[in-house]
């Protein structure tokens, strides 16, 4: 089996690999093609990958190229992974946006809508791409924004394109452990957008544990969440949300946090990554030891600026594992060998939600089998959520109207009708804002 990777040469790769490596069955991948514009980054990541197969005697062959019809040509499998504009683009995302006041983060607010703006348009080439050369290819969407980039591929390629994210995955198993259930026997009612949801309830042998949970302060403030939020803030709720809902529920305390940084997030992986390609590079380097090490310090500074402002101390050792690779991997393995299994993806919404229409990306429990992803029926949002989804669904529909017709008043409209920005002015400034240091924005007229 066929394994294309998109975005070949991102630093998370090796990740992806390293689960391939551990599965034995029948109809595993066979073969992982690279693809990425960056020769030099393919060949850094070849070499950790060349370094990670070593001890594995029959491990997936590795080619890598710059040339994306011959990676997609004969793919069963296409995890699209690519970041438009590189980090160099994220860190101007952040800085446009901090100096206008509003939120830079990459999926969440301005930040989110303009490397949406960037993005979209490569992502509907992929697909008519992949819709021309491999028809019948599975593509699994880790592009950020997911939810808005799978939505722009679904117009192409139906329900074959699948988002994935781990943050609803480190969250469901947070809240098991602290309940002392196992994750894979605990069932997650969890509903929203992708870094727009709320866990509602953990069921475990039928019953639901989350009350439990939220009735003890001590046990609800011991994890990730409870020390971001508070104890206080989700009793409230009656529910857990994804730790990106923290830019919302504390937009002012983020925006000051990332603006007192020294380096935005952007600008530091910008940095490290950089560090990282120029020592795998060097004559003798151990490209694999020098990956576990970025990826190290890269885990324990996520979302640093936000537990500071919660005073939530540093990351649990156990939280430092990542978790996108092994939702790839299950996902691939319940299409490709009908394993059915139940798994937290970014899926066209076929009236599971009734606030919105059916063809909108939502992120939601799902029914895997050899012939895709099924969302499971879920009980309505409340009010205060159903606000949310709906305005930032809204946004999004602005954001692929704009990338389809190159329409720089409907970008305007985007940024304006986002919760987090909160004047039409500062709107229109961050278009011209990121028309200046974005030229794949040049298409908005």
């Amino acid at each position: 089996m066929k394994l294309t990777i998109l975005g070949g040469g991102g630093f998370r790769v090796p990740l992806v690999y390293g689960a391939l490596l551990g599965d034995r069955g029948e109809g595993r991948v066979t073969e992982v093609v690279l693809h990425d514009l960056d020769a030099g980054r393919l060949t850094a990541v070849t070499r950790v990958l060349a370094e990670q197969a070593a001890p594995v005697p029959d491990a997936p062959v590795v080619t890598a190229t710059t040339d994306l019809d011959e990676a997609l040509r004969g793919a069963d499998f296409i995890f699209s992974a690519i970041r438009v504009g590189g980090l160099e683009g994220r860190a101007d995302d952040e800085r446009v946006a901090l100096a206008e006041g509003v939120l830079g983060q990459e999926t969440v607010g301005a930040g989110g809508i303009a490397y949406g703006l960037r993005t979209v348009p490569v992502a509907v080439d992929i697909a008519r791409r992949v819709a021309r050369l491999a028809p019948d290819a599975w593509v699994i969407n880790f592009t950020n924004p997911a939810g808005l980039v799978t939505e722009a591929m679904s117009r192409h390629l139906g329900d074959r394109v699948i988002g994935i994210c781990d943050s609803p995955v480190g969250l469901g198993r947070r809240i098991a452990r602290v309940l002392g259930a196992n994750p894979r026997e605990a069932w997650i009612d969890y509903v929203g957008l992708n870094h727009l949801g709320w866990v509602r309830g953990l069921r475990v042998a039928g019953r639901d544990e989350l009350p439990r949970l939220l009735a003890d302060p001590e046990l609800l403030g011991s994890f990730e969440e409870g020390k971001l939020f508070g104890v206080d803030w989700l009793q409230s709720l009656g529910a857990i949300p994804n730790e990106y809902l923290h830019y919302y529920y504390f937009n002012r305390e983020a925006v000051r946090a990332y603006q007192q940084a020294e380096k935005t997030r952007g600008a530091f992986l910008h940095d490290q990554q950089a560090r990282f390609y120029d020592e795998v590079g060097a004559p003798g380097a151990k490209a694999l030891d020098v990956w576990d090490r970025t990826r190290a310090e890269r885990e324990a500074t996520y979302m640093s600026e936000n537990r500071e402002t919660a005073g939530a101390g540093e990351r649990d050792a156990d939280d430092l594992s990542g978790g996108y690779e092994k939702v790839a991997l299950a996902l691939m393995r319940a299409i490709a060998r009908d394993e059915r299994t139940t798994l937290i993806l970014n899926v066209r919404n076929q009236g599971t939600l009734s606030v919105l229409d059916n063809d909108a990306v939502i992120e939601v429990p799902c029914l895997v089998d050899a012939n895709g992803a099924h969302p499971v029926t879920v009980a309505p949002l409340p009010d205060h959520a159903t606000g949310l989804v709906c305005a930032v669904k809204a946004v999004e529909r602005e954001v692929l109207a704009a990338a389809e017709s190159g329409s720089r008043t409907t970008a305007v409209k985007a940024f304006a009708l986002h919760p987090l920005v909160d004047s039409v002015n500062v709107a229109r400034r961050l278009v011209e804002g990121y028309r200046e240091v974005h030229p794949g924005l040049a298409y908005l007229r």
